[in-house]
């Protein structure tokens, strides 16, 4: 397989990809410009640890300030399932715009401050509610693009989120044209079709560690379910694609990403969702 090694062309190439793919989003309805990922860790010290108390302080939090906040689109909360780290929570907020993400954390201060007016209280909560977790933690930025399924607004049940993670490789052969074909052919035929698949979110690096990511989330009804979509997806990919033209379009579409993924698994806390 092809690769640049000019980094020049590599650095244009991740600065298109997003362009064009923030443009077809836009296109999409409801559909937010970025979404920021914040990976956190429970304070495996903390002796009074209770599920139960910490989704009070959160569902508090929750209503009286990311609910009210008009910058943060949606926002959610994913525990640990299948991950190298069980202390992982991941906490996800979409916004509508890049300038939006600045004035989300100026606006949740202010409500913060309006919540809880007096500066004692407001502290002694929000000490209480940092100590769940511990002090380390990292960020990520993406930008959602076309070819969602969406979650219902509705949804109120606890889901399983599986997470793979794909890396560009940028080939000197391949285009952005059919690159976008053959994506928008695989929803079509694949993941729009797939019953077991509640909803599917792709997304591409837009500020972080890697830009080479390609971020794909999946939800389903359960871990069983989860087994059950790879099934499911390989069946329809074997209609769609018999015989040699599914090992055709393999490779070509092979030749967009280094080989190498990662997987992983959380449950969403639809209660502590906006």
């Amino acid at each position: 397989m092809k690769t640049t090694t000019n980094l020049k062309f590599i650095a244009i190439a991740s600065i298109m990809l997003l362009l064009n793919f923030s443009v077809f989003a836009q296109n999409e309805a409801n559909r937010p410009k970025y979404l920021s990922v914040t990976t956190m860790h429970w304070n495996m010290d903390k002796d009074d640890f209770s599920m139960d108390d910490w989704k009070a302080l959160e569902k508090e939090y929750l209503q009286k300030v990311v609910s009210k906040n008009q910058y943060v689109l949606s926002a959610s909360y994913y525990t640990h399932l299948f991950t190298p780290d069980n202390s992982e929570v991941l906490y996800v907020q979409t916004y509508p715009s890049w300038e939006a993400m600045d004035k989300a954390a100026d606006r949740a201060e202010e409500l913060a401050k309006q919540a809880w007016p007096d500066e004692k209280a407001r502290d002694a909560y929000f000490k209480n509610r940092d100590d769940y977790f511990s002090v380390m933690h990292s960020d990520e930025i993406y930008a959602p693009i076309d070819g969602a399924k969406l979650l219902p607004d509705n949804n109120t049940k606890d889901l399983v989120l599986y997470v793979r993670k794909t890396h560009f490789t940028f080939p000197e052969d391949g285009s952005q044209k059919e690159f976008n074909e053959m994506r928008a052919e695989s929803f079509s035929k694949v993941l729009s079709k797939n019953e077991y698949i509640k909803a599917y979110y792709p997304n591409v690096h837009a500020w972080g560690s890697d830009k080479t990511e390609f971020i794909e989330a999946f939800f389903v009804d359960s871990l069983c379910d989860m087994e059950k979509m790879f099934d499911k997806n390989g069946e329809l990919i074997g209609q769609a694609w018999p015989g040699d033209s599914g090992k055709k379009r393999g490779e070509k579409w092979g030749k967009y990403f280094t080989g190498i993924h990662g997987d992983a698994a959380y449950t969403l806390v639809a209660e502590l969702s906006k």
